[in-house]
């Protein structure tokens, strides 16, 4: 009885989880699909972004430092003088920028600052002040504002003042990196209005811009480009020595400086199908992007919670009012409507299993695979579904696998390398090989490691061609160095900013740029820093996310070596773990949250009229459905999982081995198709791992991977059990790449172009050998006297038959 009674108690318990976890998920399958369209950037809010609401007093501060250099030498306001003297009112300003006194300078930098923020005092509305932005920032770009900067920008990293007053410091606060906020604001703004200015109609601007990104490209400092001076500020704030860097700031203007230098997904798409028509391959028709646009978001698998609420509606409708009345007391009618509802789930839950058990054993019986899911049947407009998304691939290699296969079978040898002769196999065979062939797919990627195969196996007669210098190899060329630290530092702040990170002591402090010298004491600003922090955060995860995105795919366009250079590090670096902690939260809630207050967004709190900041102001939020960064981050950070785990044995086995399945199911309650498609592209590369058992039981899951996801016409991921794998052969499989990739990089970043140092090249003439500077090492020059005494001195020379031999 004790026992029964347990039970009787625990049932409720397990409702009231369901309940909860409902409540946590807060989005059902009937709620619309998310407006939300994938960009590079969301462009209104980006400036916004770039400031915490902490620095808000600081605005007054630039107005007033512009009005008094101005005012010293114009009588006019800014908008009324034309070009040419306000260029040369930039020069003066430019001149102090380099003077020696901090306060003097600090001034200059304002006044600039106040210019590329649009003269928002003098502006009726936001029209106005984004006309005055574009006309400044092209302004000072002419002028030199830009190299100014850097250079500015690179003095103050070097302060070692700043830095031993910071680390000093119990608390690192705003005011510690009031310099450097302030030139990284106004280099932030310069390129994004650069990045997003329309240049369609004006042949001037548009070739100050291409001038502007061909600049932001090259080096700029010590033979580096921007990129990776704040690559080194970012490992440098996480080595600790530099604990007063903007780190937001930083981030932001590099991801924007990435993006311009680069290029963003229109551009990314062009360049990729100009690559294949150089290498003779056919060009691309489907963009990611655009294809998913016109896909719809799958409902999400039904959780427990419905089964139980249904359930229980049943028993309301006819279950409990067939239940002969007894003459007890209420708590002993309690408890036996709750046994019997207990023993009626029991005996259903058994029937449901005991049939689709007879099921399985006659489909068993009839054919060794079971059939393919049918697509979830959708009663919404179908107008534009008219088949499945995507067009089927098929690799080089899968082909060469199938008729290896089918030669074994029907022919007893095989013949390596030919996918021409089919002599001796059936007809069905032909069919199958002629319908794989016209789905063949050839990457640019399986072209750079076919000429990299030659290059090393005959380094005389296929020598390396001259790399183009392409933004991409020259940002490569300068990270391959530090490129490992880049990565830890990146991930190291991304588990910092992430929501589900708890607190430790030995972590780093991503907030120094956010909170003030003195911390709130009322209710109202404690609440306007608490959104400010959770701001900040979110900021940070989608510049790192939208970073190493970028870097990634524009990598494995300019060399397949150089993506897989990129992924091992962060697959080194614990990137894998790492995005599904990330993910392992209530992804819904996450998208959904409103940590904004627009009433004091950039510029709404400079122009016009400037509503009073209240209680209801900070709850209410922006009226959108979503985040646009969170959303945006979420996408990003799946897409890094996808290239990171795409054909890679090992790193799939890692997904299972860290148990992301429910994970990732969770995530799919975001009703978002591009989203949902990267969540079932990780499904489907780890299925065949699962189970039969888990497969029969997300039934669902499988059919939305079947609608959404592209399909290879010989992959076995719906019924294949890949349990003979070994993990020695996937272990080999990622040393092999990561040995390929080293020779890579020796060859062709560190032995000038060849691939044995057996073939470099040999200096025979005597003078210039003789001539060249070298380094004696330590313990021979401690020991040259003995070694002149032993080798020269002692040794007899036959003169004659040396003035013979000559």
């Amino acid at each position: 009885m004790e026992s029964v009674g347990n039970g009787r108690r625990g049932l409720p318990k397990l409702r009231e989880i369901f309940r909860r976890q409902r409540r946590d998920s807060d989005t059902t399958s009937e709620s619309p699909d998310l407006e939300f369209v994938y960009d590079d950037a969301d462009q209104p809010i980006e400036i916004a972004e770039l400031y915490s609401y902490t620095e808000e007093p600081e605005f007054s501060l630039n107005k007033e430092s512009f009005n008094e250099l101005f005012s010293k030498h114009e009588s006019e306001s800014w908008m009324n003088i034309d070009e040419k003297t306000q260029q040369v009112h930039v020069m003066r300003l430019l001149n102090q920028i380099e003077v020696s006194d901090r306060q003097l300078r600090l001034n200059a930098v304002r006044s600039v600052l106040y210019l590329v923020q649009g003269l928002f005092a003098d502006c009726e509305n936001e029209d106005q002040q984004t006309h005055w932005v574009n006309h400044n920032v092209f302004l000072l770009y002419k002028t030199g504002a830009f190299s100014s900067f850097i250079e500015l920008l690179n003095m103050e990293m070097d302060n070692g003042v700043a830095a031993s007053s910071a680390l000093r410091k119990p608390a690192v606060s705003l005011a510690d990196s009031t310099d450097l906020r302030l030139i990284m604001n106004v280099l932030y703004i310069m390129i994004e209005t650069m990045r997003s200015a329309n240049t369609n109609h004006d042949e001037d601007m548009a070739k100050i811009k291409e001038n502007f990104c061909y600049e932001l490209a090259h080096p700029v400092i010590d033979e580096d480009p921007l990129a990776v001076v704040l690559l080194g500020m970012v490992t440098k704030f996480c080595s600790g020595s530099a604990p007063h860097f903007p780190m937001k700031k930083v981030l932001l203007l590099l991801w924007k400086t990435t993006l311009v230098s680069l290029g963003g997904l229109p551009e990314l798409f062009q360049r990729k199908n100009k690559a294949r028509e150089a290498a003779g391959l056919p060009t691309l028709t489907e963009d990611t992007v655009e294809v998913c646009k016109h896909m719809r978001a799958a409902s999400p698998p039904a959780s427990a919670a419905d089964f139980i609420d249904q359930q229980q509606q049943t028993n309301r409708a006819g279950g409990l009012r067939q239940q002969p009345k007894k003459n007890l007391s209420m708590q002993g009618s309690l408890e036996d409507a709750i046994a019997s509802l207990e023993t009626r789930l029991e005996n259903e839950i058994e029937a449901r299993m005991s049939d689709e058990k007879t099921d399985q054993s006659e489909k068993r019986a009839d054919s060794p695979r079971p059939g393919t899911p049918a697509p979830i049947p959708d009663t919404r407009d179908k107008q534009d579904i008219k088949g499945l998304p995507w067009s089927p691939k098929v690799r080089q290699k899968d082909l060469e696998s199938f008729l290896d296969h089918t030669r074994a079978k029907f022919v007893g040898f095989n013949v390596r390398s030919d996918t021409t002769s089919l002599a001796g196999l059936p007809q069905p065979i032909h069919e199958g090989v002629k319908v794989l062939k016209q789905h063949l797919y050839v990457s640019l990627g399986e072209m750079q490691v076919k000429r990299e195969d030659e290059i090393t196996h005959n380094p005389l007669s296929k020598p390396e061609v001259d790399v183009p210098q392409t933004p991409a190899e020259i940002l490569y060329q300068s990270m391959l160095p530090n490129l490992p630290q880049y990565m830890i530092a990146l991930l190291k702040i991304l588990l910092a900013a992430a929501p589900t990170s708890k607190a430790k002591t030995d972590s780093i402090n991503i907030l120094a740029d956010v909170l003030p010298e003195e911390m709130p004491t009322t209710v109202l600003q404690s609440m306007k820093l608490g959104i400010d922090v959770n701001r900040h955060k979110e900021i940070i995860v989608k510049a790192i996310s939208g970073l190493l995105l970028l870097l990634l795919k524009h990598f494995k366009l300019n060399h397949i070596y150089q993506f897989e250079f990129m992924s091992q590090h962060l697959v080194f670096a614990n990137c894998i773990p790492l995005v599904l902690k990330f993910c392992n939260q209530n992804i819904a809630s996450y998208v959904a949250a409103k940590n904004s207050i627009p009433v004091i967004d950039f510029p709404l709190c400079v122009i016009g009229e400037q509503q009073e900041l209240t209680a209801e102001n900070l709850e209410a939020g922006d009226r959108q459905e979503f985040c646009w960064r969170n959303l945006f981050s979420c996408i990003n950070l799946l897409r890094i999982l996808n290239k990171l785990t795409k054909w890679k044995h090992s790193r799939t086995m890692m997904l299972v081995v860290f148990k992301s399945a429910p994970i990732l199911k969770r995530a799919l309650r975001v009703k978002h198709a591009m989203l949902q498609l990267y969540v079932l592209k990780l499904l489907k590369m780890q299925t065949k791992y699962l189970g039969r058992q888990w497969r029969k039981s997300n039934m669902k899951t499988m059919s939305a991977i079947y609608q959404k996801v592209r399909h290879r016409l010989n992959d076995d991921w719906a019924y294949g059990n890949d349990m003979d794998a070994r993990p020695w052969d996937f272990q080999a499989e990622e040393c092999a790449l990561r040995a390929c990739v080293d020779q890579f990089n020796n060859r062709r970043y560190i032995n000038n172009g060849c691939s044995d140092t057996d073939y470099l090249p040999v200096d025979n003439c005597i003078i210039s050998v003789l001539g060249d500077d070298f380094e004696l090492p330590e313990d021979f020059k401690e020991h040259v006297d003995e070694w002149v005494e032993q080798e020269v001195m002692s040794v007899e020379i036959d003169w004659s038959q040396v003035l013979q031999s000559r």
